[in-house]
């Protein structure tokens, strides 16, 4: 057995070697990542597990290692009929559960460390096989054990199995954030859900057995011997001789040796942790929990105790149990509070708190809360100055940038202007910040302000009130306080300026002003909240939130919702799922905003997975806007999601959501062009789907934002509502979906009005006759078609496709000179502004006709035809023909003309430009052909360039 072992071995390190000499010649001199050693590596040879552990960077990990060794130890097993057996208790997994306990040996049991890497299931499951390997007596309550006469390493199992189970308590009371996971993360929600129960039967069994943990723990602190814990070499000598384990002998003092005074620092902290938690219930428990802390001696080199947190269990139990030592209290603005909260002295809190807000809110561009200019009618000098040090510190703290200076110098402006002491106000204007912040032109100003106040003060006049004695109940201040909750855009300061408005009076103010709204499906579920205040807030937060994304300040728009989705999440799950669907809304418009800027980056995929969520969410009573699914649906198609469109959606939401339906049906038909004709099946449902949309029975509606809107009301067998808006400028973005989108219009109108044809891309995919004509609404495809090219051209002006299909639209509604523009510019951006030759498939026949007849039907009779020109006084011609001689290459044409203009005036300038272009050179018929070609193109282009420039 030992020979095929070490057959295995070898084999594996002859493999791992070649492996890494073959990347070492593909990487040349750089060093390679060691490839990833496997548990059963470990289990072939274990004694390559202490030499991995002392790695520099093991990869495993030490907590990795545990959780694959215990869940390999743990694996069911399946007898000869197929039924699931529990682990067996053989060597294979005797010997894993001996490395997991040799891990974490390694670690010297250090709680913080297995906390961190190892869940409670797989921490209670090693703890248990250490208390088993150190012969904790089986069945025996760990209360009813003398420690003091246990070998040294059990008694220090027993204690550290119950200080985590002590900490566990601790930790499980904290609030925890839940995740909530994607659609690809669904599968993984029972096994989630199983390990989330065990989880919890497992603090359930801990909490139960509370009181006997710290009885176990309080009395390990009357011991004053030192212990023993295991460690790796004390664990071999276990598996060695499980017969002499844990007795007199080497085996019990083998292990490292933990002296009491460390052990008791850990207790300690561990006791003072479970009391301080027990203090919520018992407060009288807050005085055990803070000798606790009193006695710890954190120096202990064994004792791994967070600092940070010692120090906030200590200021806290102080403060809870209203004792302080007087001269600490000054040293930290967290003692000086507690004193003045000891000795009532809540206005000078108050105060304080009111100027560092003030000092945040100038530095990040905000408003300046009601309370702090009512702070100002009379505040104190210490008031004065100790704004003057927040000023100074929060300066200091930006790293005195421009942008935080000039915030800084219009704060301190501000300052002066309101104070009405004129000493305070020379208080702030000798500061050094005064001095270096505001330019000259301010400072005078404002000197010379404060001069006139002076000179004018009426020192016997009464003192204002200070701002906690002015009546709360006067109109002055609701409506300050009104006009700051319509100008502020701070969450925080919103509810602050409520809570106050509230105090004075009893009403709607989510009324206040008439330009909040909210949308109608919300509205009934924000004024059934109960509580006025809340109502409130979620109204106005809400409102002011879909504001600011209309203005695309999606930052103040971010703040806003997620303020009421934390708001609303502690009462109402139904307004929580509509915070996140407009959480969602807002980041699907702000990255489409992004885009239309040209930041073409992909999409996040924890915002795609967001998107497919809401999609595939299922409606239990829960108010839906209909904008939501429809951006998720151009979000899809945008970002050519039309994998997921076309083959993953589930087929239950195309039939039930009408918005699925629809982008499932375009984004096929995009993946099919141009395809031949035997794949258009989704291209014919596609037009029969909007066909029925703009059935007669449609209304032309102008919407209140001036969108058009086609809203149909009908029964369909395609799973479509009955209700669908098709709007041109919803955010659709993707080329070949608008181009999809005009071509079917076009073939629409075509089929309307054979006559008057528009021409667009792939028109060919869409059936060339419809059996009803006349139930298609031909007024709604007409616009449908102007305002969906319209917004396409927004986008792109220069796409060739879309500007022939405006050029055509212009010709057939007689607009002719605007299809000159367009047929011109279709021309320029496909040939470099005419330098080279226009592709024949973009100056087709059909178009060269209707550019002939848009200079006809203008009067312009040289642009209509570049060469033949017929001049009487009858006839108006607008084209500056005489201009337009020297582009004609057809010397018949040039003769012709030259003879007419002799006939009128032989003297002439007209028939002097005529025999001038007749007699160049390169278009002597006698040139080669070449010759006379390359003149033709010269002139053709330059005629070109010359209408484009009439016309552009």
């Amino acid at each position: 057995k030992k020979k095929i072992n070490q057959y295995v071995t070898d084999v594996q390190r002859v493999s791992m070697s070649a492996e890494a000499a073959d990347r070492e010649a593909v990487s040349g001199s750089r060093p390679c990542t060691p490839p990833q050693a496997s548990w059963f590596e470990f289990l072939l040879d274990p004694s390559l597990l202490e030499q991995h552990l002392r790695g520099l960077h093991p990869d495993p990990s030490p907590v990795q290692l545990i959780v694959q060794f215990l869940e390999q130890a743990s694996k069911p097993s399946v007898n000869e009929q197929n039924q699931v057996q529990p682990p067996a208790d053989n060597r294979r997994n005797r010997t894993l559960k001996l490395m997991a306990l040799k891990v974490a040996a390694h670690l010297t049991w250090d709680l913080n460390l297995l906390e961190k890497g190892l869940t409670i299931p797989v921490l209670n499951m090693l703890l248990n096989e250490f208390l088993c390997v150190s012969r904790v007596p089986p069945g025996v309550k760990h209360v009813d054990l003398d420690l003091s006469t246990l070998p040294p390493t059990t008694a220090m199992a027993v204690l550290i199995y119950n200080r985590w189970a002590i900490r566990t308590i601790v930790l499980s009371s904290f609030p925890e954030k839940q995740t909530k996971p994607g659609p690809h993360q669904l599968n993984m929600m029972s096994l989630v859900q199983q390990e989330k129960e065990l989880t919890e039967n497992i603090l359930s069994v801990l909490r139960e057995q509370a009181t006997d943990s710290i009885t176990v723990l309080e009395g390990a602190l009357n011991i004053k011997k030192d212990f023993y814990i295991h460690t790796l070499r004390s664990l071999d000598l276990l598996a060695a001789d499980p017969s002499t384990a844990n007795g007199e002998t080497e085996s019990s003092t083998a292990g490292l040796r933990i002296s009491a005074d460390h052990l008791h620092c850990q207790v300690h902290y561990d006791l003072g942790g479970i009391y301080f938690q027990q203090g919520c219930s018992d407060p009288s428990v807050y005085e055990k929990a803070k000798e606790h802390f009193r006695k710890l001696d954190s120096s202990a080199s064994l004792c791994c105790v967070d600092e940070q947190r010692l120090a906030g269990y200590w200021s806290a139990c102080k403060t809870l149990t209203e004792t302080s030592d007087p001269g600490e209290s000054q040293h930290t603005p967290y003692g000086q509070i507690s004193c003045f909260m000891r000795n009532h002295d809540y206005g000078e809190v108050c105060h304080k708190l009111c100027v560092c807000n003030a000092v945040r809110d100038a530095l990040e561009g905000g408003v300046l809360g009601v309370s702090f200019h009512q702070l100002l009618i009379k505040p104190s000098k210490n008031t004065i100055s100790f704004l003057l040090e927040v000023c100074t510190r929060s300066l200091d703290k930006e790293h005195r940038s421009e942008t935080s200076k000039r915030k800084m110098a219009i704060f301190i402006k501000t300052v002066c202007n309101r104070l009405e002491d004129v000493s305070l106000a020379f208080m702030v204007s000798s500061h050094k910040l005064f001095m270096e912040l505001l330019q000259d032109e301010e400072k005078k100003i404002l000197m010379e302000q404060m001069r006139k106040s002076s000179a004018t003060v009426n020192l016997s006049a009464k003192p204002l009130p200070s701002f906690y004695d002015i009546p709360a109940s006067t109109s002055v201040n609701i409506s300050q306080l009104e006009q700051q909750l319509i100008l502020s855009l701070d969450p925080r300061h919103i509810r602050q300026i409520l809570i106050e408005l509230h105090g004075m009076a009893e009403r709607p103010f989510w009324r206040v002003n008439s330009k909040w709204e909210v949308p109608v499906d919300y509205v009934n579920v924000i004024l059934a909240i109960k509580d006025n205040l809340t109502r409130d807030l979620v109204y106005i937060l809400m409102a002011k939130g879909l504001h600011c994304i209309s203005i695309k300040d999606f930052a103040h728009a971010r703040q806003l919702f997620t303020a009421c989705l934390e708001l609303v999440t502690e009462f109402s799950p139904k307004l929580r799922q509509v915070m996140l669907n407009e959480l969602l809304l807002m980041e699907v418009r702000g990255h489409e905003a992004g885009a239309a800027e040209g930041n073409m980056e992909r999409p996040p995929p924890d915002l795609v997975s967001r998107v497919r969520g809401y999609l595939e969410m299922r409606i239990h009573d829960l108010p839906l806007r209909q904008i939501v699914g429809e951006e998720c649906v151009v979000f899809m198609l945008n970002w050519r999601e039309n994998e997921y469109l076309t083959l993953q959606v589930p087929q239950s939401l195309v039939n039930s959501n009408p918005y699925i339906k629809l982008g499932q049906l375009i984004a096929s038909t995009c993946k099919e062009l141009p395809g031949p004709k035997e794949s258009r099946r989704t291209a014919k449902e596609l037009w029969e789907v909007v066909v029925q949309i703009c059935s007669v029975s449609s209304q032309h509606k102008r919407s209140s934002d001036g969108r058009v809107s086609l809203l149909k009301q009908r029964e369909s067998s395609m799973g479509i509502l009955p209700r669908i808006n098709l709007q041109y400028d919803f955010g659709l973005q993707e080329p070949l979906v608008l181009t999809t989108l005009i071509s079917l219009f076009v073939r629409l109108h075509n089929i309307d009005d054979i006559v008057n044809e528009v021409t667009a891309e792939h028109i060919s995919i869409w059936p060339s006759s419809l059996a009803n004509l006349q139930s298609v609404d031909v007024e709604a495809v007409v616009v449908t078609l102007k305002e969906l090219v319209n917004y396409a051209l927004s986008l792109n002006p220069n796409n060739q496709s879309w500007l022939c299909t405006q050029a055509d639209i212009y010709f057939v509604t007689n607009q002719y000179s605007a299809a000159m523009h367009y047929y011109l510019q279709a021309g320029t951006v496909c040939s470099d502004y005419f330098t080279k030759p226009v592709p024949p498939d973009v100056y087709t026949d059909q178009v060269l006709k209707r550019m002939i007849k848009c200079c006809s039907l203008l009067n312009c009779h040289t642009q209509c035809t570049a060469s033949f020109v017929i001049k009487t006084g009858e006839l108006a011609i607008h084209d500056s023909m005489d201009s337009f001689y020297d582009y004609i290459w057809d010397v018949t044409i040039l003769e012709y003309l030259t003879c007419i203009l002799f006939k009128e005036d032989p003297i002439s300038d007209q028939h002097e430009s005529a025999i001038k272009a007749i007699g160049q050179t390169e278009l002597n018929s006698s040139n080669p052909e070449e010759v006379l070609q390359l003149a033709a193109q010269k002139r053709k282009k330059k005629f070109l360039q010359a209408l484009a420039k009439l016309y552009f």
